[in-house]
């Protein structure tokens, strides 16, 4: 064997430190096979990268004619003597590169072996820079107790050395593995794939690096275990290849890292595709089935609980749950006692709901169906364990937000691989992503819920025409699924028969839209039952609309949230079957279709008027008069936009659909909808429907009332009349009494002309109408008073009354409810 210099035979000492230099700095390591004669019968290239030798000019020659000086004979048999005891040696040595140049090498020398009927040893080393030095012996002993597997093996594939860490790894003593080929010893799984390395290897001549694979060793043999192994031929001086050098590193832990990461994020897409609850615990299901394992099932508390949420079980309670998700390898999950739908108590034994709480999985790698937990508590469990073969499991609380929402339990039964520690990690990671996604889902839900009954509580429950309209509607939000738009409308019965239509559009959809949407609907209420004409209604609910959006601005984006009122379309109509008559006004809303009974389809050049919010502008209105049995559709711009965008030809589209004959309106509604979106729509829609009816003559009657005292009395005697002629005779008391005191009223404090009519349609309704703007005014009279009580005696005999101005005075009416 070549000499070696620095270093003692019998035990390398360190190297001086004192001189506060740095730690030494190492190349890549370099490795050649020596024969015990100093020929060197090995050269790899990271010997010819270190030295700049190539293998012709090594293989065959001595070692000596690489040192820098003369060999030291004495020193080189210790060295010898101690590799062939079996314990090898490292030290420093001068070496001389093929450029001339000294380099201090740090040498390490293997114990002796045979390689191709020859005494052989395996020697490594690494240029050590001078601006590195060594505290202490930090790579004593580097080949034999490395955290790397390494040996050399010879072209049958047979080991010749092999250091203490292959050793460990493989669980088999080196005595046994000496001479033998890897499938010899080793398990077939760990086994198979390094001998096909080696034998690439040796066929190519090329070098594979890291090359991982799976298997498991008679060190460990109930885990699996990953390893990244590298080869390289050794050749002698006519390159002949006459063994492998084999360098092995246990990489099992960055191989689960990796595989948590690419579970986790395989898992991201697949989980949580919605914001349904139970839909997320079924793709947790199957998702994990047959990834990780055979069979899976989610249970949902009823009722979640931790954090600042109340109903934690007490101590030995079992939880309410109810199944949520299900997945087994086998079809139809006969594994299962419980069904999704169903509710389950199941914690497993011999844990309570208090495990919950703690958040901590349970492994159990192997289950005995026999033990006390499970045939006495969970009988029916256990006779699915012996039939169908369930040998462990892992069971992890379902957490999010410090909230306990429910458990989510792994078996295994056909894959025969118990669970261990390292699937505890991929396990917790899975529920942990899925909780997420179910508490959102929960959440949404829940804010869900609440909008829609928000929703709901807004929009009129019914839609009351009376005689005067046939009404229909449709209302479909943006998205079918949210169910909470900000589009709107309503029928407001009005005083004389009249009826108030409405419908608007809010900017934005969801629940900021619909709390704005109710907001303006109620304005729309009270000042309709202030009577007020369409174009007067906007304007007010303008000037609201100003100071709602002053509100919103003074308070921030936080208590917007994301919804402004501004922008914000209506149109208000009000329909008289007394003549047939529609007013009505628009603010930025498109304009009402009208179908006549001969099938005239028209939009009225109704002045648009600016949106609402923009403040300072007018709204004008415009009164059409409408032939018995019209039709007349209100509708948000959602419904005739279409795919093209192009509003003139939507409503053209609406015009041919609103046409049809024959249909009843409560049909008609959903139809013209369906076939103007036949697909989802990004807007919100609305459309109402109104089919007119005329006053009959015979239930309308007015009288022209002289401004004198001595008419009232007159006057009620042709009101009692005509109740009998209606067959009311019932009311006759209160009516002439209600009569009596507005005519009265009128004719003492208001100008004339004075007129009465009598309404009989839903209601009676009586109407005395004046010259004078003057608003009448309810006093409570004392009891000393001799008058006051006039209005005040109308408000307790009448259900409902009012004043309404006109552009020539006023109205004052009283309703009664008919017998």
């Amino acid at each position: 064997m070549a000499s070696a210099e620095e270093g003692s035979p019998a035990e390398p000492g360190p190297l001086p430190s004192g001189d506060g230099r740095k730690p030494a700095r190492t190349t890549d390591a370099a490795a050649a096979v020596i024969a015990g004669d100093g020929t060197v019968i090995g050269w790899t290239r990271g010997a010819e990268a270190l030295l700049g030798y190539p293998a012709a000019e090594v293989v065959g020659r001595s070692a000596s004619q690489l040192l820098t000086g003369p060999p030291d004979a004495r020193r080189t048999a210790a060295v010898a003597a101690r590799c062939r005891a079996g314990s090898g040696w490292s030290g420093l040595v001068p070496l001389r590169a093929r450029d001339g140049r000294s380099l201090d090498i740090d040498v390490r020398v293997t114990a002796s072996f045979l390689i191709a009927g020859r005494e052989g040893f395996l020697v490594s080393g690494r240029e050590l820079t001078p601006r590195w030095t060594m505290r202490g012996s930090v790579l004593d002993d580097f080949l034999t107790r490395s955290p790397v597997g390494m040996a050399v093996l010879d072209p049958e594939l047979r080991y010749l050395w092999l250091n203490d860490t292959l050793v460990r790894f493989g669980g088999v003593p080196r005595e046994q593995r000496l001479g033998r080929r890897p499938s010899e010893v080793l398990p077939r799984a760990l086994a198979t794939p390094v001998e096909r390395l080696m034998r690439q290897v040796l066929s190519t001549g090329e070098a594979i690096m890291d090359y991982e694979y799976l298997g498991w060793s008679w060190a460990d043999p109930h885990r699996r275990r990953a390893y990244a192994s590298s080869c390289f031929p050794l050749a002698d001086a006519r390159d002949r290849r006459i063994g492998i050098g084999y360098m092995v590193l246990d990489v099992t832990d960055r191989w689960n890292a990796r595989r948590l990461l690419a579970l986790v994020n395989e898992a991201g897409a697949s989980i949580g595709s919605t914001l349904d609850v139970q839909r997320t615990a079924q793709e947790l299901a199957d998702f994990a089935v047959p990834r990780f394992a055979d069979f899976v099932f989610v249970d949902l508390l009823e009722n979640p609980f931790g954090g600042d949420l109340p109903g934690a079980p007490a101590e030995g309670e079992r939880p309410a749950m109810r199944r949520a998700g299900l997945s087994s390898v086998r079809e139809g999950c006969p594994e299962a006692v419980v069904r999704v739908g169903e509710t389950v108590d199941f914690v497993p034994p011999p844990h309570d709901a208090h495990f919950l709480l703690d958040g901590d999985p349970v492994l159990l790698p192997a289950l005995d169906p026999d033990s006390h937990g499970w045939t006495v508590e969970q009988p029916a469990r256990a006779a699915r364990l012996r039939e169908f073969g369930l040998h462990s499991l892992i069971s992890v609380p379902m957490r999010a937000r410090d909230t306990v929402l429910g458990l989510t339990t792994f078996m295994r039964s056909r894959n025969p691989v118990p669970f261990d520690e390292d699937d505890v990690a991929p396990a917790r990671e899975l529920v942990a992503r899925a909780a997420v996604c179910v508490d959102n889902a929960r959440r949404y839900t829940r804010e869900h819920t609440a909008a829609l009954v928000l929703q709901r509580s807004l929009l009129p429950h019914t839609l009351r025409g009376g005689t005067a309209l046939d009404v229909a509607s449709s209302y479909l939000p943006a998205d079918a699924k949210d169910g909470v738009g900000g589009d709107w409308f309503d029928v407001i019965p009005l005083s004389g028969a009249r009826v108030g239509l409405v419908i608007g559009d809010v900017v934005g959809h969801g629940i900021g839209a619909a709390a704005t949407m109710g907001r303006l609907r109620t304005a729309v209420q009270t000042l309709a039952d202030m009577d007020l004409p369409p174009d007067e209604l906007l304007a007010r609910l303008d000037d609201l609309v100003l100071r709602l959006s002053e509100e919103e601005r003074a308070g921030g984006p936080e208590e917007r949230g994301g919804t402004t009122v501004v922008g914000a379309t209506c149109l208000y109509a009000v329909y008289d079957p007394a003549n047939g008559c529609c007013t009505m006004a628009r603010a930025g809303h498109p304009p009402p279709v009208i179908v006549t009974p001969d099938n005239a389809v028209s939009f009225p050049d109704l002045p648009a008027g600016p949106p609402l919010g923009l403040g300072g502008l007018p709204f004008e209105s415009l009164e059409v008069e409408l032939p018995e049995g019209s039709l007349l559709g209100l509708y948000t711009d959602g419904l005739i936009e279409g795919a093209d965008k192009d509003l003139e030809r939507g409503m053209d589209r609406l015009g041919r659909a609103v046409s049809r004959n024959g249909m009843p309106l409560a049909d008609l509604c959903p139809a013209v909808v369906k076939e103007l979106l036949p697909v989802p729509q990004p807007d919100d829609i609305a459309l109402l429907l109104a089919r007119t009816h005329r006053l009959s003559p015979e239930h309308l009657v007015s009288w022209d009332v002289p401004v004198d005292p001595a008419a009232v009395g007159e006057t009620r005697a042709k009101v009692s009349r005509q109740l009998e002629t209606w067959g009311l005779a019932e009311l006759s008391m209160t009516t002439e009494l209600i009569v009596s005191e507005l005519v009265t009223n009128a004719i003492r404090y208001a100008a004339g002309p004075v007129r009465l009519r009598l309404l009989f349609q839903s209601a009676l309704t009586c109407e005395v109408s004046d010259a004078s703007n003057t608003s009448p005014r309810l006093r409570h009279a004392r009891t000393t008073d001799e008058g006051g009580r006039g209005l005040f005696l109308v408000a307790q005999l009448a259900h409902r009354w009012g004043t309404r101005y006109t552009p020539r005075g006023k109205i004052i009416w009283a309703e009664q409810p008919l017998p």
